[in-house]
């Protein structure tokens, strides 16, 4: 049998054609960007930078609240989410992009006043589903503290 195998300039020139790497996070479905999971501020800034149109400047607002609500919080991107604690692996807040809006997620949303808006299956959840310039920033903060002060979830 005789086999042939590319020739050595065959193989550059399909290199030549091949697309170079993206360094833009892809985005899934609902235009949530995959980032890597990852622990601090770091992977969060990078899932907030690349949240697609006005859903970038709602992360950047919800971030800055929430740092400056909650002095020393704890950040993680988990499951292409940024999460937030008061201590390591134990948190109370998270968000994440749909198509039309921004959902924030209250581990501990049932004991909230008042309540958050959006109800869960989970007994103890509660939801603020967040769409282009509807962000009560005053609200917002007081749902942070109260949270904050909440016994955590594990994940």
């Amino acid at each position: 049998m005789d086999r042939k195998t590319p020739s050595k300039s065959a193989k550059a020139a399909n290199q030549a054609t091949a697309k170079p790497a993206s360094t833009e996070p892809v985005l899934l479905s609902g235009g949530n960007p995959q980032i890597a999971k990852g622990y601090g501020d770091a992977p969060v800034q990078a899932y907030v930078a690349a949240m697609p149109g006005w859903k970038s400047d709602v992360g950047r607002r919800l971030d800055t609240l929430i740092e400056r609500t909650v002095p020393g919080v704890h950040k993680a991107v988990k499951w292409n989410s940024p999460f937030y604690g008061v201590e390591d692996h134990v948190w109370f807040l998270s968000f994440h992009c749909f198509t039309k809006y921004v959902k924030v997620t209250f581990f501990r949303g049932t004991s909230l006043r008042p309540l958050p808006p959006g109800q869960s299956k989970h007994k103890d959840v509660r939801y603020l589903d967040i769409h282009e310039d509807e962000l009560d920033e005053a609200q917002f903060a007081d749902w942070v503290k109260q949270a904050s002060q909440l016994p955590g979830e594990r994940l």
